[in-house]
């Protein structure tokens, strides 16, 4: 089967030992970074262009600062809790001291999406910022983020597709490798890198074009809606090339579907990805209803 070798990258950047523990910088944690900070300047920028917005910005640009603390506690929280309750709720039910055990791994954008929402929404009241601004904001800010995320997950060999015979099908390591039917190397769908092209590059590259070239963010709510509708969107897509987690998959569900209607079905990816949809769309269609009124 034509593959490409899953390159030698140590998902550690580096490590040390300090008295007897070891501390190690993961991508992964760097991803997180890089993506807070990338999308805190994107939203600092985009303060500083009153034009953009109509004439006068929701926010200074010294808000975005102290905005940035509530959003990290949002992502962190709400990405763990997601992963906790969408993904593995038997098993942290039973080991209630792991669900706080985030250097293991385990997050979940849905999850982190709730939490995101939440933050906004609370430092919105305190602050008197427009909630469908802020929501615009935070959606030019979150592709970034979702890039370096999945570059990450790749980095880790985590995620990974379903086997594929495809040329640019990637062999990755350990459990990569246990592929049913497959004799020999197992080369797999690289889902984290179209992710990452679909979410990440594609979806911020259509956002700034919105904004740059079509003045949405003059209409509060059309950009958070075009990014729940873009990444929703993405994510459905990418779900049918992604190998479902693996607490979801059995003989006799090998597709992992959490929800199947005959010979059809949607894994746990697809389901929570839809609202986002439908949601988006109705954002977009009530920000325009309301600009016209």
């Amino acid at each position: 089967m034509p593959h490409i070798p899953f390159p030698d990258i140590s998902p550690e950047i580096f490590s040390i030992e300090i008295g007897g523990f070891s501390f190690a910088l993961r991508w992964y944690a760097l991803a997180y970074i890089a993506g807070l900070i990338a999308g805190w300047r994107l939203v600092v920028g985009l303060m500083r262009r009153p034009a953009l917005w109509g004439g006068v910005a929701p926010m200074q640009p010294r808000q975005v600062e102290d905005l940035l603390t509530w959003i990290i506690v949002g992502v962190v929280l709400g990405g763990r809790l997601g992963f906790v309750l969408f993904y593995q709720p038997a098993y942290y039910l039973a080991n209630p001291g792991q669900i706080l055990a985030v250097w293991q791994g385990g997050m979940s954008f849905h999850g982190g999406f709730l939490g995101v929402v939440a933050a906004a929404w609370i430092y919105s009241a305190r602050h008197a910022v427009p909630r469908l601004s802020l929501a615009d904001a935070l959606a030019v800010a979150t592709p970034p983020g979702l890039f370096f995320g999945r570059i990450a997950n790749f980095i880790n060999a985590e995620l990974w597709g379903h086997p594929t015979t495809m040329p640019w099908g990637v062999a990755f390591p350990g459990a990569g490798q246990d592929c049913a039917g497959v004799v020999g190397i197992c080369a797999r769908h690289p889902s984290q890198l179209y992710e990452a092209g679909l979410e990440g590059l594609l979806l911020g590259a259509v956002l700034l074009w919105l904004i740059y070239r079509r003045g949405w963010l003059k209409r509060p709510g059309q950009i958070a809606g075009a990014f729940f509708a873009g990444y929703g969107a993405a994510r459905f897509f990418v779900e049918f090339f992604r190998e479902a987690d693996a607490q979801f998959v059995t003989p006799g569900n090998p597709f992992g579907h959490v929800l199947r209607v005959g010979e059809w079905g949607l894994s746990m990816g697809q389901l929570l990805s839809l609202p986002m949809v439908l949601a988006g769309v109705a954002l977009i269609v009530f920000a325009r209803g309301r600009q016209a009124a």
